[in-house]
């Protein structure tokens, strides 16, 4: 290993297992200082332990690393909070917040709960919110103070969200969202030397295993590991990657790419009489680029 990320204090909330786990692990590695956030809850965002985040810090202290558990609540206001200066407290610094935690609540649109929508969508999109907000505020007042600010806010996103995928509408509506999250806080955020960049990734977790990925050959299982999703968030969350900013790195065992985000497509000139329009619209969908499959190609 490299050491890029020596001396970089990173949060990774949901790091407990699966892409998380990976993500400090990596990060730890290459020299950072890890705080692990997880609640220690099952795929729906039930029970609670701080196992699964203390297992992590141990094995990264085993191999000669610094680690801390922290087991708030991403979606908790006072608990983002409280993570955030945990960090500070504990290893005098903030560079880089790394919001990964998620659930699952898959159902069909017309079958799904209230419950089920808002679960998906508080830990995921004001899971992402809540740390970046008060991570934010931090870097704000030392960049205010004359502090030199190199800070990295890396979110994650979906496949589901920038592609779409049936029977996750809750969940692809959250992953937009921290697309569009991500675009907008690195605009604001730049003047403080702050980058905000996004991942949409895809690997073979538990969250996955379920959704048929769990019976791929073994060739498929290995290009789908979630250790391949680690690199690229470790170069963003280093120093070398400061002139990136506001984007969303769809990534997997298989490939690493750039995801471009809604341009405008055909246009036409608009009509004032409802029933001309019709032609019109026919006329611009048979001329626009088909919607991305969720591969994120061209639907055929």
């Amino acid at each position: 290993m490299t050491g890029i990320c020596d001396g970089r204090v990173c949060i990774v909330t949901g790091a407990g297992r699966g892409i998380g786990r990976e993500h400090a692990l990596m990060l730890a590695s290459e020299g950072a200082k890890v705080v692990v956030n997880d609640i220690g809850g099952e795929m729906d965002g039930s029970g609670r332990s701080t196992g699964p985040a203390q297992d992590v810090v141990d094995e990264i202290v085993a191999a000669g690393g610094e680690a801390a558990v922290n087991g708030d609540d991403v979606s908790s206001w006072d608990g983002a909070e409280r993570m955030i200066t945990q960090a500070v407290d504990t290893f005098g610094a903030l560079h880089v917040l790394i919001n990964n935690a998620g659930i699952l609540r898959d159902r069909m649109l017309a079958n799904m709960s209230e419950a089920e929508w808002d679960a998906v969508i508080q830990v995921h999109l004001k899971g992402t919110f809540a740390p970046a907000r008060h991570a934010a505020a931090h870097w704000r007042e030392r960049s205010k103070a004359g502090d030199e600010v190199d800070a990295r806010i890396i979110n994650t996103s979906s496949p589901s969200g920038i592609y779409g995928n049936v029977g996750q509408t809750n969940y692809g509506a959250a992953k937009a969202g921290i697309a569009s999250f991500t675009i907008i806080a690195a605009k604001e955020l730049a003047r403080y030397g702050v980058t905000v960049n996004a991942i949409a990734p895809a690997a073979l977790t538990r969250m996955t295993e379920n959704l048929g990925m769990g019976q791929a050959d073994e060739e498929t299982k290995e290009k789908m590991s979630p250790r391949w999703i680690a690199p690229i968030v470790t170069w963003l969350a280093s120093a070398e990657s400061r002139s990136v900013t506001g984007r969303v790195f769809d990534v997997t065992g298989q490939a690493l790419s750039v995801s471009e985000g809604w341009h405008r497509g055909p246009t036409a000139t608009p009509v004032e009489d409802p029933a001309l329009v019709g032609e019109i619209v026919t006329q611009l969908v048979a001329d626009a680029r088909p919607n991305a499959n969720m591969m994120g190609f061209d639907e055929q």
